[in-house]
């Protein structure tokens, strides 16, 4: 598997200092609240909410170090009820994606298949069989740090992390892996979406649009991401 590009030093930093700015606004907003439900206070909390997100994952990908941030869930999550010291886990993690640039997947399932002379299914010809090369070449975390070069959209995700008391046997739940999930033994979860980031990229999300429209439908080979074709 080819690694996604590492951010930069100084985009780390200035993540940091976004979230710093963030903090500040957050606080001011609070010392000045109106009341209970101060709309300057809710948008200076999905500003913030979305600073350290960012930061977080820009941490992550050039340092492999994590913050304590947490977008918080659902105020009605259970109370956890499972094992103070947990023999094992499970891992759930949903993340959606809108085929936003159907042409763009096709070119880049397309590069995987030429880039491997083994590989001569042509599944790469539709949207379906596209997909399947792309997630089957890719791990799904690099799929999600670059997810626009290949034509999709994030929506929501969640990652739940849940106790056991003893480890699956092999096999056990591959036919059905997400029907037992008991919400009374999630240890921690992690939330994104873009009810958190409220109105905060909306300009930006604008102009992505406008950048995309202006690129039109054909793929230049400067767009792509060039394959490592010895990844495998």
């Amino acid at each position: 598997m080819s690694d996604a590009v590492q951010p930069t030093a100084a985009e780390v930093r200035a993540a940091a200092e976004a979230v710093k700015t963030a903090l500040d606004r957050h606080l001011a907003a609070v010392e000045r609240r109106s009341g209970e439900d101060d709309p300057g206070v809710y948008e200076a909390f999905n500003e913030l909410a979305a600073a350290a997100e960012v930061y977080d994952e820009l941490l992550y990908d050039r340092y492999d170090e994590v913050t304590p941030f947490e977008i918080p869930g659902a105020e009605d999550t259970p109370p956890y009820t499972g094992p103070e010291e947990p023999n094992a886990l499970s891992v759930l993690i949903r993340r959606d994606y809108a085929v936003a640039e159907p042409q763009r997947l096709l070119a880049q399932a397309q590069r995987v298949e030429a880039a491997d002379d083994a590989v001569r299914t042509e599944a790469s010809g539709t949207v379906h069989g596209a997909l399947g090369v792309l997630f089957g070449e890719f791990e799904p975390d690099e799929i999600a740090s670059r997810h626009k070069e290949f034509g999709l959209e994030e929506g929501d995700s969640t990652l739940w992390v849940t106790a056991a008391d003893e480890p699956a046997e092999p096999g056990e739940w591959l036919e059905a892996p997400f029907e037992q999930v008991d919400v009374e033994r999630v240890v921690c979860r992690f939330d994104v979406s873009a009810v958190f980031d409220d109105d905060l990229d909306a300009d930006l999300d604008l102009d992505d649009d406008v950048d995309d429209e202006a690129d039109g439908a054909d793929i230049e080979d400067e767009d792509l991401e060039p394959l490592d074709v010895d990844r495998r």
